[in-house]
């Protein structure tokens, strides 16, 4: 009697595991779902307020003009014209912006895709799998950041403060001269202007390291730490600077990425025109500070900030970001942020004075952006990120409250140093990938898939028989999951070493497959019940399964962490098929053959 309970209780999942799997199949098919019907090229319209243009009206005019418009979804913030070929779909942003420049001064027109999956499964929250730049076609910049002017800002900043702090403490004969881009040459003429010096670089100028020379010299360079930490804040303001200005060329998803220690890597998805995309990113811009004045004051100087509330200052600024040499964003004395401001010597000047008489009162800072159009002429856009109150005489460190939280208060950071860093950014490499090409490596791509996953239905259907069904079935689950997750996952993009991931993956979840048929076949052969080689089968191919698993997802994690682009999305597809060919190969395949086989007694059974 006992024995037959233990038999009974062999092979058997309680029914909660059989609802995870069932759900987590219906999840992961809902996701992948999308990715099956598609994307449609797309024009989006935004609006900052007032009604939409009149659908219908944009029907009728671009039909005329002989684009193909498939439908045009309208929401209270945005209009989405849904385009029937792709090609047409720069000519019909021109055509949009023809026909809407002159009655919609505030529409923003962006290139775009729209999911072509029935309403309600985007109503679910699902959307198609993102394609990599080699799969959409598009351009790609590698741009390296020159950190040389950064440091000479610095090393030129502590020169002119030393040589002021030198007059004023009446020591003659001192020279201070640059020896490079980081580093500072100080000859004085005795002992004691040298202790004074160093006591002056320990309390305003930790972050220099002084090398004592021969005589009464010192030389001064920047720390390794600083020049990091210079480095990461450096590239993380190009980076941010570069997003926005990507946002002009209407490209909802770029990518903008750091690569090394000074790279930058752009990729624009759908964009053909490398002209437009390089006058773009090679854009300037600028900041100034200017005293806010009171409604109906001369001389005054109207913009907006934000949030789109006025805001009105002086026409002539205070200051300007050539000024700015260095802009961190901290906590102050009662936990608040701020973001902390380093000018050079002469707009110290310019700040003591004016803060002087202004204490007290508030003072805008304005960020402007300038860019050149296609007619190769310049604009400027400029636009208020902060008012402040002055709380005292500032000098050339100062600090800028009422930012908000802390997140508010790095971003504030980011947009100064926007302005005043001056880190040359350089195109080093720039490759364009045509649409055409794009479609034809997702054609390739995906029939190699196939081809390969064919092949294996055969294969393991006719070795393993029955038993090679129930692997077809755990494959295919395993294909659905994949193609589920990677479409859920944010920031997943699918590349064409992707796709040579995804075929790699078909190849190990049968191996899994194959390792747990030929232990239970091992079982069999030693006499044991068909119950009992399944049991004993599955648990004693664990353990290599796991370990050959793992292994590998150190070798995936380890291309991720250090690769970029299309490492990186092999690295992501081959990580996420070791999950999910492990969930379905042990998990889902174990379901199935405890249903129909989990109590089979029998012995000598062929499978």
């Amino acid at each position: 009697m006992r024995k037959k309970q233990l038999q009974r209780r062999l092979n058997h999942y309680p029914l909660w595991k059989y609802v995870v799997l069932v759900v987590s199949l219906v999840v992961m098919l809902l996701s992948a779902l999308p990715t099956w019907y598609g994307e449609d090229a797309a024009i989006q319209i935004g609006s900052s307020g007032g009604a939409g243009p009149d659908i219908v009206q944009l029907q009728h005019e671009l039909a005329a003009r002989g684009i193909a418009v498939k439908r045009i979804d309208q929401q209270p913030e945005k209009t989405v014209v849904v385009l029937q070929q792709s090609s047409q779909q720069t000519e019909a942003k021109q055509e949009l912006a023809a026909l809407l420049g002159a009655d919609v001064s505030d529409t923003r027109l962006t290139l775009a895709m729209s999911p072509a999956a029935p309403d309600w499964l985007q109503q679910l929250g699902f959307a198609p799998i993102k394609l990599g730049l080699d799969l959409r076609g598009g351009v790609q910049f590698l741009l390296e950041v020159d950190l040389e002017p950064v440091y000479q800002a610095h090393a030129t900043q502590l020169r002119d403060s030393l040589r002021y702090t030198l007059r004023e403490q009446g020591i003659r004969q001192a020279r201070v001269t640059l020896a490079g881009a980081d580093r500072l040459t100080v000859s004085l003429p005795s002992t004691e202007a040298e202790g004074q010096v160093q006591e002056y670089l320990r309390q305003q100028a930790p972050q220099w390291q002084v090398v004592h020379g021969a005589g009464n010299q010192l030389t001064l360079t920047l720390s390794p730490e600083e020049q990091r930490e210079l480095r990461q804040l450096t590239v993380q303001q190009n980076l941010q600077t570069m997003r926005s200005r990507i946002e002009e060329l209407g490209i909802t998803e770029a990518l903008v990425q750091r690569q090394g220690e000074n790279r930058i890597r752009i990729e624009l998805p759908g964009v053909q025109d490398q002209a437009a995309a390089k006058r773009v990113l090679g854009a300037t811009a600028s900041l100034a500070f200017h005293a806010v004045k009171a409604p109906g004051s001369d001389s005054s100087l109207t913009l907006s900030d934000a949030q789109g509330q006025p805001v009105r200052m002086a026409s002539q600024p205070v200051l300007t970001g050539e000024h700015i040499v260095d802009a961190r964003a901290g906590f102050g004395e009662m936990g608040s942020a701020e973001v902390n401001i380093t000018l050079d010597r002469a707009g110290g000047q310019l700040m003591s004075s004016f803060s002087r008489q202004h204490i007290g009162q508030a003072m805008a800072t304005v960020f402007s952006e300038y860019s050149r159009n296609a007619s190769g002429n310049t604009e400027q856009r400029s636009q208020v990120i902060s008012v402040a109150t002055i709380q005292s005489q500032l000098g050339n460190r100062f600090r800028i409250t009422g930012a908000g939280n802390i997140a508010d208060a790095q971003e504030l950071a980011l947009l100064l140093r926007a302005g005043s860093l001056t880190a040359p950014v350089t195109i080093v490499e720039e490759r364009t990938i045509g649409p055409t090409l794009g479609a034809e490596n997702i054609e390739n791509g995906f029939a190699a898939l196939a081809l390969g996953l064919g092949m294996t239905l055969v294969f393991m259907a006719l070795w393993y028989r029955r038993l090679g069904w129930v692997a077809n079935i755990a494959l295919i689950a395993n294909m659905v999951m994949l193609f589920g997750l990677l479409a859920l996952i944010p920031g997943a993009v699918l590349t064409l070493p992707g796709i040579a991931g995804l075929v790699l993956t078909v190849g190990m979840a049968v191996d899994t497959n194959v390792l747990i048929f030929e232990r239970i076949r091992d079982k069999l052969q030693e006499g044991r019940s068909l119950a009992q080689a399944i049991d004993q089968g599955f648990r004693s191919a664990f353990t290599t399964i796991f370990d050959a698993n793992f292994t590998t997802m150190i070798t995936a994690v380890v291309l991720y962490a250090v690769g970029n682009g299309p490492v990186q999305g092999f690295a992501l597809t081959l990580g996420l098929g070791l999950l999910t060919s492990m969930f379905t190969g042990i998990f889902a395949s174990r379901a199935l053959i405890n249903l129909v086989w989990g109590r089979d007694a029998r012995r000598e059974v062929r499978i």
